[in-house]
């Protein structure tokens, strides 16, 4: 398995990683995907360490904490060979103070997932999503306490916007706090919206980037096809609120190259799809999970696929989102002055 750098930091993450919101069946689900038992999941880091898979990720969130629990568990005496990654933000209780980002809850959170993992330490510790009514400054202070004491290695933040990302990397440098190495964000030939702000803010300042649903919660498995109904058990494209789908036929013209592709390389469309983004710039490491044992074996195939120049092309145009304002200017009027974090978005955009 290809290890990648972590943004401007010396860690090193596999190009894979196993994403385990789907962990803790026996606790019941989180976003009806809590399905994997504690036998399967201890079966999914066995493949995966035997691929190379250095990097399990999870969230506090996830099964209300079954999912940690399970990941600790499965991974038993193995720790010193793989790194770990959670998450804080969410609600864990019915307390007034058992949600966001405040020094309270931060810390308390990474003190309860030290206990369900059973661990010691966590190598990389990221906030799960914006909290606008705690300042910034004092969930750094925060993360600050959690690093001296040695129970957090790296920190990271999850579903930022480029200006919140960039302000908390203002002030973490202005005051000597702990700066984020890494975002994780959603990314994929169905949703490419993080091109246009903060991809170039992450190459432009240093970020490593995690993927989450690189395979859009399934839609660009091959499974769902247009004119056919969607497999049994399966959300119809009305029901996705995570990914949205806003485009129906773009989908469905993506699908349809992805599994034209597939095909000629004799393999799946999921490894397609995941061998793109690998290809992206900017892109540590991409988090996939599955539900069955052939489905993660299925994945992280795509590690080892090699794209040509062509496809990997075409797979742009046909899911290419149209440029914002200001982008759409920038292409027209700033073309002369570029730089390479411009060029991440605008480029491909001046080449049609």
């Amino acid at each position: 398995m290809e290890q990648r750098q972590l943004g401007a930091s010396g860690l090193r993450v596999p190009a894979l990683s196993l994403g385990t919101m789907g962990f803790g069946a026996a606790s019941g689900q989180f976003a009806n995907v809590g399905l994997v038992d504690l036998p399967t999941a201890r079966r999914q880091v066995d493949m995966c360490l035997d691929a190379g898979v250095t990097l399990i990720d999870t969230a506090d969130v996830y099964s209300a904490g079954a999912s940690e629990e399970i990941v600790g568990k499965a991974l038993g005496g193995r720790r010193d060979r793989m790194l770990l990654a959670t998450k804080v933000r969410f609600t864990m209780g019915e307390g007034p103070n058992d949600a966001g980002l405040s020094c309270h809850h931060v810390i308390e959170g990474c003190e309860a997932s030290l206990r369900r993992l059973g661990v010691d330490h966590i190598d990389l510790y990221q906030l799960h999503e914006w909290d606008g009514q705690t300042p910034i400054e004092e969930t750094l202070e925060a993360l600050e306490l959690l690093v001296q004491s040695g129970k957090v290695r790296y920190v990271g933040c999850s579903n930022y916007t480029a200006w919140q990302m960039v302000k908390a990397l203002g002030i973490a440098e202005a005051r000597r706090l702990p700066r984020f190495v890494s975002t994780q964000v959603y990314y994929s030939l169905q949703e490419r919206s993080i091109e246009h702000e903060v991809l170039p803010a992450c190459l432009d300042r240093g970020l490593g980037v995690l993927v989450w649903s690189p395979l859009a919660g399934g839609l660009l498995s091959g499974k769902y096809r247009r004119g056919q109904p969607a497999p049994e058990g399966a959300r119809h494209l009305t029901e996705w609120s995570e990914p949205p789908v806003y485009d129906e036929d773009k989908l469905y013209d993506t699908i349809e190259l992805l599994v034209e592709i597939a095909d000629g390389h004799g393999v799946s469309a999921a490894q397609v799809a995941l061998a793109w983004l690998l290809r992206r710039p900017g892109i540590s490491t991409l988090v996939i999970g599955a539900r069955t044992e052939e489905q993660l074996a299925d994945n992280l195939k795509a590690a080892k696929l090699q794209l040509g120049d062509e496809e990997v092309r075409r797979l742009d145009e046909v899911s290419r989102p149209p440029l914002p304002y200001p982008l759409w200017h920038q292409a027209n009027s700033a073309t002369d002055r570029l730089g390479p974090a411009d060029l991440a978005v605008l480029g491909p955009h001046l080449d049609g």
